[in-house]
């Protein structure tokens, strides 16, 4: 499974979300990939952190790619790991487009404010785009960062039910303190002592939902 956490507005949890997932995989045996394809290169430090604070190590491979050498490298790589997962930035960029050639499912983390919503469409655009180069790449967007209360998380959410090229992931995952926490520590949310149930319940949730797309629509790397 290649997965890219992507977008094109900054500030929505991608790191957050991709160095969890990362975390999570390979928690389970996984032998899992993950490369910082962010200028801020925000993931390799998580895992540099990481290989300082734990006596195993971070128990993921990370590597920092840019540009087309995203495609070429996770295409050469790809054998050799169970899983791959790519942090992007919060832009349009070449390492962005080259990584949806060669994903499975591009990972879309939104935070329920107009000026994120307002990015769908070109975020459907470039979808759009990227699927003439992979033409099986699966598109999902959830919502991040979501309000405890109040009615923007599901304009939110329906503002995507409503975007072509996305599906919605019914799974939100709440603005919870556990997240920075965690990565302050080179952590995992669910390995942060005490753990935040909520905080960990509502990723697994997420993380859950991606393993099931997994198991029931198996997708060819893009040419």
């Amino acid at each position: 499974m290649i997965i890219t956490v992507g977008g094109i507005k900054g500030g929505s949890g991608k790191t957050t979300i991709a160095t969890n997932l990362a975390v999570f995989r390979a928690a389970e045996g996984r032998d899992v990939l993950l490369v910082d394809a962010d200028d801020q290169e925000t993931a390799s430090d998580f895992t540099m952190l990481r290989n300082e604070q734990l006596e195993g190590g971070a128990g993921f491979t990370s590597i920092k790619l840019t540009g087309p050498a995203v495609r070429t490298e996770v295409k050469r790589l790809a054998d050799k790991y169970d899983d791959i997962v790519i942090d992007t930035g919060g832009r349009d960029t070449t390492s962005q487009r080259a990584a949806l050639t060669v994903s499975h499912t591009l990972l879309v983390p939104f935070v329920p404010r107009s000026f994120d919503v307002w990015t769908l469409e070109k975020v459907s655009q470039l979808v759009a785009e990227m699927r003439a180069a992979n033409p099986e790449l699966a598109a999902y967007a959830f919502i991040n960062r979501a309000d405890p209360r109040g009615q923007d998380n599901a304009d939110a959410e329906e503002v995507i039910r409503d975007t072509e090229g996305l599906v919605l992931i019914d799974t939100p995952i709440g603005a919870r303190k556990a997240f920075g926490n965690a990565a302050a520590h080179g952590l995992g949310v669910a390995e942060l002592k005490p753990q935040d149930t909520k905080a960990t319940a509502e990723f697994m949730m997420l993380y859950r939902h991606l393993h099931n797309i997994k198991k029931t629509s198996p997708i060819a790397v893009g040419a």
